[in-house]
């Protein structure tokens, strides 16, 4: 089941990742062992970047996958293959995860489709870049706090009875969080709630034997920045001022995902990882 969405983005984001060159590296790196064997997983912005490369390598370590989505029909389409190729089921489900009802039905599905929740990616984002904070506009403010920190509350809310003891969250927040971007204000503001809900909902939901961890990355090749979520100059030099020189690739961050979401994270709960080449945070 779909549902059209009338949104039109001032830069055409999100953007396809079936049309950019390079093409971003998804493929999982290693065999498979079974770490989520039988699990259920939604992962929102599943359809490109790293929400595809966590839903291929969840899918290769066993798990059922629901592809969350906002617009790229293509691009959800063809992580379904990866993951069914993997031996793996999974359905595609094309919400905005800014919006509550949307959020619910993302639930409903996934478990009229499997029956069970087990690990819940909160994964889809959005970022407009702007020189000067008089340039962002009250829509453009809202829409983005709309999609990558009220998405999270609500599919949390929705998902919540449905997560059981042992069951696992993991958001991706951003490097931007913790070094600042003059030019992502909104978008680093977002990243810092993130962060902040995710240390206070694990506080909550510890004692339900629910974990809830994060994920930073730095720069990734992903169809955000390429597409609208980055100016010409950033896009030149993309990634160069990392201590590795580059930007990383969305199969170097997925492993991050695969670790706090099954047991060899058993102990870790409100923490963050930081797989962004090299870059010294300290939080």
């Amino acid at each position: 089941m779909t549902q059209t969405i009338d949104m039109i983005h001032e830069d055409g984001l999100p953007g396809h990742e079936s049309r950019l060159d390079p093409q971003p590296e998804w493929q999982p790196r290693y065999a498979g062992s079974g770490r989520l064997k039988d699990n259920v997983a939604i992962v929102t912005g599943a359809d490109s970047g790293i929400g595809r490369a966590v839903a291929a390598l969840f899918a290769r370590e066993g798990a059922d996958i629901a592809i969350v989505y906002l617009l790229e029909d293509d691009d959800a389409a063809e992580t379904q293959r990866i993951v069914e190729s993997e031996g793996r089921r999974a359905i595609t489900i094309r919400a905005d995860v800014g919006s509550r009802d949307m959020c619910s039905r993302i639930v409903d599905e996934t478990i009229s489709a499997f029956g069970r929740i087990d690990v819940l990616v909160n994964n889809a984002g959005e970022q407009h870049p702007d020189e000067e904070i008089t340039d962002i506009s009250e829509d453009q403010l809202r829409r983005t706090f709309q999609t990558n920190i009220f998405g999270m509350f609500f599919l949390v809310q929705a998902a919540r009875p449905h997560l059981k003891r042992g069951a696992a969250i993991v958001n991706c927040t951003s490097v931007t969080m913790y070094k600042g971007s003059k030019e992502l204000l909104d978008y680093s503001s977002t990243k810092g709630a993130i962060t902040a809900f995710t240390r206070s909902l694990s506080e909550n939901l510890i004692e339900h034997g629910i974990r809830v961890n994060a994920v930073a990355p730095g720069p990734i090749w992903t169809p955000l920045n390429p597409c609208g979520g980055a100016s010409e100059e950033k896009l030149e030099h993309f990634g160069e001022s990392t201590p590795m020189g580059r930007p990383g690739q969305p199969n170097e961050v997925a492993p991050s995902f695969l670790f706090l979401a099954c047991e060899d994270a058993s102990y870790m709960s409100g923490q963050v990882l930081h797989p962004n080449g090299g870059v010294i945070v300290n939080g």
